[in-house]
């Protein structure tokens, strides 16, 4: 078990989305599977998490016994971001809100709702 660092250099701007701790993913645009020859087949496989951004120069870090190495010129890259890091919900101690009505004729509410996540203890 070989962990490999291998940099994907990329000749236009990188998704500013992208950081440390994404997962990347890629695409061969074509070659070799199971002893079928393919081309531009959706066979996306997971190659690691980036481990350093540089301008238009993303670092990622693989297993060497787990991944295939398939990324050349011409694939399709990917990324995903963590979900544990990456959440969309409000953290905080309390929250308060306030409804105003602006409207001159009859306006129903349908529906309020919440997620509450415990930020500390």
């Amino acid at each position: 078990m070989a962990i490999v660092q291998v940099q994907l250099m990329f000749a236009g701007v990188l998704n500013v989305s992208a950081e440390v701790g994404d997962v990347i993913y890629f695409t061969p645009s074509s070659g070799t599977l199971g002893g079928f020859d393919f081309q531009h087949k959706a066979f996306t496989s997971v190659l690691g998490p980036i481990t350093a951004i540089n301008g238009s120069t993303i670092t990622v870090q693989y297993d060497d016994d787990d991944v295939t190495f398939g990324v050349s010129i011409g694939s399709y890259i990917s990324f995903a971001k963590n979900k544990v890091i990456n959440t969309s919900s409000l953290l905080g101690y309390y929250a308060d809100v306030n409804f105003v009505n602006d409207s001159k004729g009859k306006v129903e509410l349908f529906s309020v709702g919440s997620d509450i996540t415990e930020s500390s203890k």
